[in-house]
């Protein structure tokens, strides 16, 4: 199929990309690496009458280390995600995440910034965003400012973004380093994923200090259970964990399977992340 008539525009800097924005505003999209948005146009599912590439624009494309976190540049690639050291020792869900997403072609092309904006409720970099506590940084003619992962995924392929602001970064809290899991059911090695459960936590005197659990494909967004987070704050028990979370949420069948179905793969894929998370607690214990 070929995509409707639009006009592209290839803007050099992220100066001429928010001029072209605050010009067109609903009008236009934002192209970055094109994996969700070229089938959309080519299958007419968009009809923008403006589309803006990124390809050129600078100063998208870095990771910086923070003392705290770890700040993506929105055109980093799942690929550079995958490989790079500093993504691996800072954050490591992340890493792993990445190599989730589709294949090594879809991986080399599309971005972390494209993902977080297209807001599919069953993507990777969503429900981790949650987990690590992350927030997207936004900018526009008028400035710049950031929502966490609550405020900026509102349903399904909506974000708070307005229409004259780009993504330019996603940023990760790297305090979860040590004591995290990440788990996803596929169809198949590729397919989009049909439940994904991400979840961190931090070590306190006695215990458990701090618990995130982030799930996708319960509902019409990537959502945290606080339920389940308490339960692994108090019993440090997947199993326990994964039964909360299974029983927090009814989410809608479709042909990927029925509500009940959902259910077990929620269950199957928190009790999978809980038990990772809780056993590199373990290890890195100093009587593990």
């Amino acid at each position: 199929m070929k995509p409707p008539k639009f006009r592209y525009h290839a803007p050099s800097s992220q100066a001429e990309a928010l001029d072209l924005l605050n010009a067109y505003g609903d009008e236009a999209v934002v192209l970055s690496g094109g994996q969700s948005l070229i089938p959309m146009l080519n299958l007419r599912l968009a009809r923008p009458a403006e589309v803006i590439d990124l390809g050129s624009v600078g100063g998208l494309d870095s990771i910086v280390t923070e003392p705290d976190a770890v700040s993506v540049g929105a055109r980093v690639t799942h690929r550079q995600m995958e490989a790079d050291p500093d993504i691996a020792r800072h954050l490591p869900m992340a890493r792993d995440a990445a190599g989730f997403i589709g294949f090594r072609a879809i991986r080399n092309r599309g971005t972390v910034g494209g993902s977080v904006a297209h807001a599919d409720p069953s993507a990777e970099w969503p429900v981790v965003l949650l987990a690590l506590d992350g927030s997207v940084e936004l900018r526009s003619k008028s400035g710049a400012r950031c929502l966490g992962g609550d405020d900026f995924f509102q349903t399904v392929f909506t974000t708070g973004r307005r229409a004259d602001e780009l993504v330019v970064s996603v940023r990760f809290a790297s305090r979860f380093a040590d004591n995290w899991g990440f788990s996803e059911f596929q169809r198949r090695t590729g397919d989009f994923a049909v439940v994904v459960a991400a979840v961190a936590c931090s070590t306190g005197s006695g215990g458990i200090g701090e618990a995130r659990v982030a799930l996708a494909g319960v509902a019409d967004r990537p959502v945290r259970c606080p339920e389940a987070e308490e339960a692994l704050i108090a019993t440090e028990d997947p199993q326990a964990v994964a039964e909360v979370a299974r029983d927090a949420f009814d989410p809608v069948g479709d042909s990927h399977g029925s509500t009940s179905h959902r259910k077990q793969l929620v269950y199957a894929q928190v009790l999978r992340a809980a038990g990772q998370a809780l056993a590199r607690r373990d290890r890195g214990r100093p009587d593990g």
